[in-house]
């Protein structure tokens, strides 16, 4: 279940991603409103092919996600990358699976990139550990047998 306000939250939409590779991304205003005792709105096709319904997540264009594969596999992608379809379709191929293989689970991330600083290049942080450099060792008064 995801809760989305359609009157502020316009440029969202709701993706989904089934077991097989199948995804799909669908405007929040092809939905309607239910209330207590509701028996839920279709939001995609589940057949052989597709498999089960694996995540739902309220996306926007400028965010990437993530899709973890049982195997291990794991790949990130743009969520303008995956099209806009009809609330009750299958949806397209967004991750070609070996045989055998499921989706685990599914997350979106918000973009990540860093503006870098013409003159110094991209931040560095202080405490970090430079290369050639053994923290463990530093300060470290004690002989070693």
């Amino acid at each position: 279940m995801i809760c989305v306000n359609p009157a502020t939250d316009v440029t969202k939409t709701v993706m989904v991603v089934s077991e097989k590779g199948y995804g799909k991304r669908t405007a929040v205003d092809e939905y309607r409103y239910t209330n207590r005792g509701g028996k839920g709105v279709k939001t995609i096709n589940v057949t052989e092919k597709t498999g089960a319904l694996i995540g739902m997540l309220a996306v926007e264009e400028t965010q990437d996600i993530m899709i973890t594969c049982k195997s291990g596999v794991t790949i990130r992608m743009p969520v303008s990358g995956i099209s806009e379809q009809g609330r009750a379709t299958q949806g397209v191929k967004v991750i070609r699976l070996d045989e055998g293989d499921e989706i685990a689970a599914i997350t979106k991330l918000d973009d990540q990139t860093e503006p870098e600083n013409e003159e110094n290049g991209p931040a560095e942080n202080d405490n970090a550990t430079q290369p050639g450099e053994n923290p463990s060792t530093e300060n470290n008064n004690e002989e070693s047998i």
